[in-house]
């Protein structure tokens, strides 16, 4: 059945204005559809089939929207919060009119790849704990990271609460000094978002996580040309591999 909604409820929909703002704008004759004036605000029209025209402007409506964002340190995950800026905080107002929502969590000190959206099926599937969802992190670890770490993470580590990892892949990048002390830049990929979780890990092997970067999550890499604090939308073929995903 062919999506059906209001003339003014797609405008406003699409960031042209309130309701009483654009009833207006249809009075002063500044809509068409389908080349015609539009006489009424409310007016139904089906999307896929009318051509919606705003002073000229043709008006190309979705429902969905899918963000890639670089979380910078200091905002939360979340829509909303009465203390801390969140990545909602960040959006452009007309990237916000379809309300996404973050997808999953990031802490607060962790920056990388988040996910927005309004597609709330995607989201279930990404999240599900059956599904099993790859996500890789960067981080700069204080102690020097080890083959017997590797080996640890590779069988599940035991957390502070008593539950037991799944087995996760840490790569060690190189190892360096910091202030005298020995530090690891390593890559993990997990296959769970328990919570701070990577951080437990590596407490748990008696190593402490300084700095934590998400870089990927399922098949949806971070854009490397993106600075903290930046998005853009998923090109088609990006969501293409995450809706490919859901299916898998």
């Amino acid at each position: 059945m062919a999506n059906r909604l209001r003339l003014d409820k797609l405008l406003a929909n699409m960031g042209f204005g309130t309701r009483s703002e654009i009833k207006r704008a249809v009075k002063l004759g500044k809509v068409t559809v389908d080349g015609n004036v539009a006489r009424e605000s409310g007016q139904i029209i089906e999307p896929e089939r009318h051509v919606v025209q705003y002073e000229g402007e043709s008006v190309v409506y979705r429902d969905v929207i899918y963000m890639m964002m670089n979380k910078p340190s200091g905002v939360i995950s979340a829509t909303e919060d009465t203390r801390d800026k969140t990545v909602v905080d960040l959006l452009k107002p007309e990237d916000s009119l379809l309300k996404p929502f973050p997808v999953g969590r990031l802490d607060k000190d962790t920056v990388g790849l988040l996910l927005l959206t309004n597609d709330g099926a995607l989201a279930h599937e990404l999240l599900s704990p059956k599904k099993h969802v790859d996500k890789t992190y960067e981080a700069l670890v204080l102690g020097k990271v080890g083959e017997s770490d590797i080996e640890a993470f590779a069988m599940g580590v035991t957390l502070d609460d008593g539950y037991m990892t799944m087995p996760g892949k840490l790569v060690i990048e190189e190892h360096s000094d910091r202030q005298g002390e020995p530090c690891s830049f390593i890559r993990l990929t997990i296959r769970e978002g328990k919570f701070h979780q990577v951080k437990r890990m590596f407490e748990a092997v008696g190593k402490r996580v300084l700095t934590l970067k998400r870089i990927s999550m399922g098949p949806l890499r971070l854009d490397d040309a993106l600075e903290e604090g930046q998005y853009r939308e998923l090109t088609p073929e990006e969501v293409s591999l995450l809706k490919g995903n859901r299916q898998s």
